[in-house]
């Protein structure tokens, strides 16, 4: 994980365009420590050319980006390895901020899965495509973790609750709900997704926004499942506590509360406790100080039974029946 291998990430600039092509399919194109590391120096590399825009992609027909390599985490975590850990979250989140900062356009095209690190690289950036093919989601307490990489940043600015339900319960986005969010930006057809880059590069004088909407297709955000139940969202996931929000999801009973309360059953108690912590505390902080405090909080967490049973459950056996920890949470892995 300390290096990309030699095409794990593919790095160009054409005709005034730069692309970064994430080339791990069978993976996902989950993130290593070296990918993410080269991504961070074409970046700096850029910062002094006169780019128009800078497009982020995903190969194969199944991602734009699973996530960090977590499996790899847990690895170093048994292992005793806490540098090579250190080393991949502070290189993430540096990434994180220098997109978050950029000087020129970057545009995610979000085709197939995207979660975890997949939004730390897209949502952070000024212009996010999604495809009918799109999944967005922050799915990490199902594996005894906390949504990271800036999501105690932009997740808390989502509209009413929506952030905490995404947080806590880590519910899956298609392309409707994505745009009515505004996690994402734009809607284009898979099949025109190519033609993005040579458009961006053929009218390099138009703001990036109406090259986009000229591209894009009919917005399915009319569809969003997400808007139907924004309301009973926002009255659940905005309790001030976790034993409120499922005492709330209880008392309306409706499918999508249900569902909602499963998930959360489903979860990690002491994620669980850390996320709804992370979150009801972003809103008042800072990009750089929300990733200061999930770099600080990985220390932690990587190291507790419920990372390393969730991982174990959902990455390496695929049982998916963790055994979590119900004790009270150690109080050094709570944010601060």
């Amino acid at each position: 994980m300390a290096d990309a291998a030699e095409n794990d990430v593919v790095i160009d600039v054409h005709r005034g365009v730069g692309r970064i092509l994430l080339n791990r399919p069978k993976a996902l194109n989950a993130l290593t420590t070296g990918m993410v590391a080269a991504i961070d120096r074409a970046l700096v590399a850029w910062e002094g050319t006169p780019l128009s825009a800078v497009v982020f992609a995903g190969s194969g027909a199944k991602a734009f980006c699973a996530g960090g390599d977590i499996r790899t985490i847990r690895e170093y975590s048994l292992a005793g390895d806490a540098d090579a850990s250190e080393r991949f979250f502070a290189t993430e989140y540096r990434l994180n901020a220098r997109i978050a900062a950029y000087p020129v356009p970057i545009v995610s095209l979000i085709d197939g899965v995207c979660m975890g690190g997949g939004l730390g690289l897209s949502v952070h950036g000024a212009f996010r495509v999604v495809t009918e093919k799109a999944v967005l989601a922050m799915p990490e307490t199902g594996i005894g973790f906390f949504p990271d990489i800036g999501a105690s940043y932009f997740l808390p600015r989502l509209p009413g609750a929506i952030g905490m339900y995404l947080g806590l319960t880590g519910h899956r986005l298609d392309a409707a709900d994505a745009l009515y969010t505004g996690l994402a930006t734009h809607f284009v057809a898979g099949d025109s997704l190519d033609a993005v880059a040579d458009a961006l590069a053929d009218n390099p004088g138009d703001p990036v926004d109406v090259v986009l909407n000229r591209l894009a297709g009919c917005s399915p955000v009319a569809g969003s499942g997400l808007a139907k139940v924004r309301g009973e969202v926002d009255w659940a996931f905005g309790a001030p506590v976790l034993g409120e929000i499922e005492k709330r999801l209880h008392h309306l009973g409706t499918p999508w509360a249900v569902a909602a309360l499963t998930a959360l059953e489903a979860a990690s108690p002491q994620s669980l406790e850390i996320t709804h912590a992370l979150l009801a505390r972003g809103r008042q902080h800072t990009l750089r100080q929300c990733l200061d405090t999930e770099l600080a909080l990985t220390r932690t967490v990587i190291r507790t039974p419920d990372f390393l049973e969730g991982v174990r459950a959902a990455l390496v056996d695929k049982d998916r029946s963790p055994a979590w920890r119900r004790a009270a949470d150690d109080a050094r892995t709570q944010p601060t």
